[in-house]
C-alpha cells in the first residue's frame, strides 16, 4: 500500500479512535449531572461536548508528548506498528462499551503500544519510566478523585450547615453547571492530546516530519473528534455511571465533578494521561461513602473496577496479536 495512502488511513483510524473515546467518556463527563437531574442527558452531552472542543486552548500538549514519546522508543515506530496499536484500542474500547463498561480508554491505548511494542522489539523498546509513571496513576487518579470529593463534600456541608435544605439545592443545581464545565474541559485537555500523540507517531513514521511537534490542524481535529463522540454518547455507559454506582443530589455532584476536575487538569498540566473515568469513579465513591457504605452499589462498582484491571493486558494482547498477524503476512 501507497505510504501516503496508508498514513491518511492511520490517521482517520486515530480520530475513530478520538470519537470512540468521547462515546465511552461521555458516561464520565454527564453521569453526575444526569444523576442529580439537573439536565437532561441530551442537554448535558451538549454542555460536555462544548467544553471538551474549547480545551483546545490553553492547556499545551504535555499529555501528547507523554504518548507520543514517553512509552516507546521513536526507533520502534512504523506505520503497521501504530495501525496495530490503534486497532487493539479501537476494539477493546467499543466492546466495552457495547457492554455498558465505563473503561480506562487512555489505558486501552497504553496498553496497545505495550503489547506492539513488545512485539516488535521486546522490552527494550519500551520506556519504563513513562510506564511506570502511568501505572501509578492507575492507583493514585481514582484515590485522587475519592479523596478530594470526601473532604469536599465535609467542607460544603459545614459551610451550609445552617442553609435550609431546598436552598442549598437551588444553589448547587447552579454551581454543578460550572462544576460538569470543568470536568469537561479537563477531560478534552487530557484525553483529545494522547490521540494527537498518536497522530504524530503516524506523520513521524511516514517521514512527514522529523521529531516531535504537534501542528494545529491536529490539535483541532482531535477536540471536534472527542467532542463528536461525547456529543453522541455512549448511553449504557452513561447509565452505568449516572445511575448504577450510588444516588446523588446536586451538591453531591457538584463535589464529585470539582474534585476530578481539580485531579484532572492538575495531571494534564503536569504532563500525565489519566484516566477520567478511574477519577470520576473515585469522587463519586468518595461521595456517597460519606452518607453510609450501603449506599455505594459495590457490585457495580466491583465491575467497573474488573473492567478497569483487564483494560491495559486486554488491549495488549489484542494489538500484539494484530501486529503478530501483519509481521507474517511481511508488513513491519
Amino acid at each position: 500500500m501507497d505510504i501516503t495512502y496508508f498514513a491518511f488511513l492511520l490517521i482517520t483510524l486515530a480520530l475513530l479512535f478520538d470519537f470512540l473515546n468521547g462515546m465511552n467518556d461521555a458516561a464520565n463527563s454527564i453521569a453526575t449531572i444526569v444523576s442529580t437531574r439537573v439536565l437532561t442527558p441530551r442537554l448535558a452531552v451538549a454542555w460536555a461536548a462544548f467544553f471538551n472542543m474549547a480545551a483546545a486552548f490553553g492547556f499545551g500538549v504535555g499529555v501528547a508528548k507523554t504518548i507520543g514519546k514517553g512509552i516507546v522508543l521513536p526507533e520502534a515506530l512504523s506505520l503497521w506498528f501504530v495501525f496495530a496499536v490503534l486497532t487493539g484500542a479501537i476494539i477493546w474500547t467499543y466492546g466495552c462499551t457495547t457492554l455498558g463498561l465505563p473503561i480506562s480508554v487512555s489505558h486501552a491505548l497504553v496498553g496497545g503500544i505495550i503489547g506492539a511494542g513488545l512485539i516488535k522489539g521486546g522490552a527494550s523498546v519500551l520506556v519504563w519510566g513513562g510506564i511506570a509513571k502511568i501505572a501509578a496513576f492507575i492507583v493514585l487518579s481514582p484515590l485522587a478523585g475519592f479523596s478530594l470529593g470526601a473532604l469536599l463534600s465535609i467542607l460544603v456541608a459545614w459551610i451550609f450547615r445552617r442553609w435550609s435544605p431546598r436552598r442549598v439545592d437551588r444553589i448547587f443545581r447552579l454551581g454543578q453547571l460550572v462544576s460538569s464545565a470543568l470536568f469537561s474541559l479537563g477531560h478534552g485537555a487530557n484525553d483529545a492530546q494522547k490521540t494527537m500523540g498518536i497522530i504524530v507517531m503516524v506523520m513521524v513514521a511516514a517521514g512527514w516530519q522529523q521529531g516531535f511537534h504537534v501542528p494545529i490542524w491536529v490539535i483541532l481535529s482531535c477536540h471536534v473528534a472527542i467532542a463528536l463522540g461525547t456529543l453522541l454518547g455512549g448511553w449504557r455507559v452513561v447509565r452505568t455511571m449516572g445511575m448504577r454506582v450510588t444516588k446523588l443530589v446536586p451538591v453531591g455532584g457538584f463535589c464529585a465533578e470539582t474534585a476530578a476536575a481539580v485531579s484532572i487538569i492538575g495531571s494534564s498540566l503536569g504532563a500525565i494521561p489519566v484516566s477520567t473515568t478511574h477519577t470520576i469513579t473515585g469522587g463519586i465513591i468518595g461521595v456517597g461513602s460519606l452518607h453510609r457504605m450501603s449506599a455505594v452499589k459495590w457490585g457495580v462498582a466491583g465491575n467497573i473496577v474488573a473492567a478497569w484491571i483487564l483494560t491495559l493486558p486486554g488491549a495488549a494482547a489484542i494489538s500484539a496479536i494484530v501486529y503478530l498477524s501483519v509481521h507474517a503476512l511481511g508488513g513491519e
